[in-house]
């Protein structure tokens, strides 16, 4: 996933001077994990670290019209996108999993259902932050040891959703 600094925005800004500075509202912009740096993708994590800021920025600035700004931050998410990778890390893909403190990959209902409630009014107070959608993987260190997960189920409410074929077992 790659995030469109200029892009958001340009679009953010829009929407904030044709409608949300007269009604309110709510934003969520979309970035990735970036929180451990992005060694081979730096232009990648400076996007997103980007679009962390202007969500920041924008709450600050556009809160007194009755706007919320806010973002996501999905970690590994099972998607098709997944499919799309070659070579080295198409084999690392199915080891992420064990970079996450509960043992599993994400799915996008969860990062679907995080988007939702912050659009909801069961968030109206909650501006300028940044959800990790992660399952605690940007947390800690290395030196830290992982322990044995269990009682981690994924939530998945789309009916037609499946598991990317990099993630199936090959038995």
């Amino acid at each position: 996933m790659r995030t469109n600094l200029v892009g958001g925005f340009l679009m953010a800004r829009e929407v904030f001077n044709q409608s949300m500075s007269k009604h309110g509202g709510s934003i969520v912009n979309m970035l990735a994990d970036m929180w451990g740096g992005m060694p081979g993708m730096g232009h990648s994590g400076a996007s997103r670290s980007g679009m962390d800021n202007l969500t920041k920025t924008a709450a600050f600035e556009w809160g007194y019209a009755g706007v919320r700004v806010n973002a996501v931050a999905p970690g590994w998410i099972a998607s098709s996108g997944m499919d799309t990778y070659e070579g080295a890390f198409k084999a690392v893909i199915p080891t992420l999993r064990e970079h996450v403190p509960l043992k599993r990959i994400g799915t996008e209902s969860e990062v679907s259902a995080a988007i939702v409630f912050l659009l909801s009014p069961a968030a109206t107070f909650i501006s300028g932050s940044t959800l990790r959608i992660d399952g605690a993987a940007s947390l800690g260190g290395r030196a830290w040891p992982m322990h044995k997960a269990h009682n981690s189920e994924s939530y998945n409410g789309f009916h037609r959703a499946y598991l990317p074929e990099v993630l199936q077992d090959k038995d």
